[in-house]
């Protein structure tokens, strides 16, 4: 496997030695929300795990920080607050320091699974109002400490595979990731967004989301012809991931509760390519509690 990265916001990964029974996976997630009080650790973990066990990669797409507890955030609630925070604290350490050296220092067993680690709106409200950007430092601090080669991404983006199979076959899959934007309906869940989405990204055969805390898979059949005007066939498959944050507890009090949402799903989406019948085939399941 070699990476590239193409631009700021595009990244390349080539597999050049596919053949029969290849396969490879890859963990797509995004909204770990890891320095919150109720991140689930444990469930993040058995999946870092899986990830080793297979020879597996992971792409995060977003809000791998919660980071809500700052001096200057109106949201912040010092109850809520993890409690080895408050002690690391005591040192004169400040708030996002410690987040950061925390989630690197968990995270640092599992650095050369990671390819990708992007950017949600959690870092984007940091980087407006604090001047720094968590996703670079706290990527940093896992290629200094793990010497890997993690790269940071952005909002929105792109992921290209690219695919050798024996001496002369090529083929590729794009997946178009965006972490997300509104609340996503209590009704919908946010599937009306696919159904735009699929207009303006004809390029992509895998179309990520998270950011609204829930989880879902959607194929869409397309009809396509091409420049020799062959009809045929395909699918994009959008991806909704979900969280790694209990905002719902056990229903008794808190803001989510207050609000009237339902409990959100937990957990990740496993995106497996497998080489059958000399293409290389898509695979997407969702690994929800």
């Amino acid at each position: 496997m070699k990476i590239e990265k193409n631009s700021r916001n595009v990244l390349t990964v080539r597999f050049d030695d596919v053949g029969e029974n290849w396969e490879h996976w890859f963990l797509l997630s995004a909204d770990r929300h890891h320095d919150s009080r109720d991140c689930n650790r444990e469930l993040e973990i058995e999946h870092l795990d899986m990830v080793k066990e297979r020879g597996g990669h992971i792409f995060d797409f977003g809000d791998i920080f919660d980071a809500m507890q700052g001096k200057y955030d109106p949201r912040r609630s010092y109850p809520e607050m993890r409690p080895e925070y408050m002690d690391m604290m005591q040192d004169g350490r400040g708030y996002l320091d410690v987040i950061t050296e925390d989630a690197s220092e968990f995270y640092k067993k599992y650095a050369d699974r990671f390819l990708l680690i992007a950017r949600g709106n959690h870092e984007a409200a940091i980087q407006s109002h604090n001047d720094t950007d968590l996703i670079n430092r706290l990527v940093g601090k896992l290629n200094t400490k793990a010497r890997t080669q993690i790269n940071t991404g952005e909002y929105g983006g792109w992921v290209r595979f690219l695919f050798k199979i024996g001496k002369t076959q090529s083929e590729s899959v794009n997946l178009k990731y965006f972490h997300g934007s509104g609340g996503g309906g209590p009704v919908t869940k946010g599937v009306i967004q696919s159904n735009r989405q699929a207009v303006y990204l004809p390029d992509a055969q895998i179309v990520v989301n998270g950011h609204i805390h829930e989880s879902w898979l959607l194929a869409l059949k397309r009809e396509r012809i091409s420049e020799r005007g062959v009809i045929s066939q395909d699918v994009q498959y959008h991806v909704r991931t979900a969280t790694y944050k209990d905002d719902y507890l056990d229903g008794a009090n808190g803001w989510h509760v207050q609000r009237g949402s339902p409990p959100k799903p937990m957990g990740a989406t496993w995106l497996r390519f497998y080489h059958d019948r000399k293409h290389v085939r898509i695979q997407l399941l969702q690994d929800i509690r």
